[in-house]
């Protein structure tokens, strides 16, 4: 059985923004090692939109920008969204019934399957659905934003933590 993971950057403040903040070299190279071992992502619209970016070759990349698109273009995606009518190469699109195809795939697969984005993973939690959540906390005060938990944070048990790269503390939680 898979388990749901739902992990992202956030700040002090805790607010996840993509580019306000990115990650460092090391942080980006633990994030390819995760795409690579990873059974598959499940992402909101707005959050596999952004990940699109991946899908295209880009001349400026360097060795790792390509290695974590060649990761995340070789793992199956699953996209939750009642407004796209098509999804990319090696996508699913989840149109309805979110709890009984996100306890499907579970069953399905095994490894980590990655949640992408704050709405989604609200959805997923109040469903019971996510079994481990992972904040990379930065060192950054935005002041504003989006949250990193979108709705009432769930009750949590801190089962890790430990420090990616200089200055990025990852914090490791399951339900309470």
């Amino acid at each position: 059985m898979a388990k749901l993971v739902f992990g992202m950057n956030q700040s002090l403040d805790g607010y996840v923004d993509h580019t306000a903040f990115g990650p460092s070299p090391t942080l980006f190279r633990h994030f390819i090692e995760e795409a690579q071992r990873q059974a598959g992502s499940v992402y909101g619209r707005q959050m596999y939109e952004v990940m699109r970016y991946w899908d295209d070759e880009h001349p400026e990349w360097d060795a790792e920008r390509h290695a974590f698109a060649a990761a995340w273009r070789n793992q199956p995606k699953w996209v939750v969204s009642r407004s796209s009518k098509s999804v990319g190469p090696n996508a699913r699109l989840v149109e309805e019934d979110l709890a009984a195809a996100i306890r499907e795939l579970k069953a399905e697969r095994d490894g980590e399957i990655e949640v992408a984005g704050p709405n989604l993973a609200q959805s997923l939690t109040e469903l019971g659905l996510i079994d481990e959540y992972r904040i990379y906390l930065h060192p950054v005060v935005l002041g504003h934003g989006k949250p990193y938990f979108a709705g009432p944070r769930p009750p949590l048990r801190l089962m890790a933590h430990d420090r990616i790269g200089e200055d990025v503390i990852r914090l490791t939680y399951v339900p309470a």
